[in-house]
């Protein structure tokens, strides 16, 4: 008979250190009253366009593949709502895939992105600050996809990039630039080129 294996269900490590060391950091420093006060995380968002995708349906597999080793999610394919001549795209062509984490998935991705991948980027400085919206959500870029250590270089067919947004409950962007420093997103330091 096959012995039952009980599953350890932990929260991530990032999950953690926000409910013990930065929520009280930011209560402190924002004069928060009530720990629901304090902004979070509630979604990752990561977009990958491929233009070629139209063309080669092979490639929007090969997409798939890579960015559910990355996110630990099956991705949908987002498909084009109109007709471009220009672009040789017909109206329902795969354009692009997208996936959206939430709760345990969300933070561990966090947790690779800023400790394993982004120092595996060639000469980086840090994220610009400006990609904060009114909403106190924050968007930027990766240019290629091999910074993640789950991609294998040889299976690679082709290098591409991806659009990261950071949706937290932050009312200000200034609210929502502290948590994400806390949480350990690299920004580039004020007054430094």
């Amino acid at each position: 008979m096959a012995q039952a294996v009980e599953v350890v269900n932990t929260p991530p490590r990032l999950l953690l250190k926000y409910r013990k060391e930065i929520a009280p950091a930011l209560m402190k420093k924002f004069g928060y009253r009530n720990i629901m006060e304090v902004p979070r995380l509630t979604k990752i968002v990561i977009n990958m366009g491929i233009g070629v995708g139209a063309q080669d349906v092979k490639l929007v597999e090969q997409a798939a593949v890579e960015l559910g080793l990355i996110t630990g999610q099956k991705p949908v394919i987002t498909r084009a709502k109109i007709a471009i001549s220009n672009f040789k795209i017909k109206k329902g062509n795969p354009v692009g895939l997208k996936v959206t984490l939430r709760r345990a998935r969300m933070y561990e991705f966090f947790d690779r992105l800023t400790s394993i991948a982004m120092p595996r980027i060639r000469d980086f400085r840090g994220l610009e600050p400006k990609g904060f919206d009114q909403g106190g959500n924050f968007a930027f870029g990766l240019t290629e996809q091999l910074i993640f250590p789950e991609i294998e270089f040889d299976k690679v067919s082709r290098v591409q990039g991806m659009d990261v947004i950071i949706c937290t409950t932050a009312k200000t962007r200034e609210e929502s630039l502290e948590l994400l420093q806390h949480l350990g997103l690299p920004f580039k330091q004020r007054g430094k080129s």
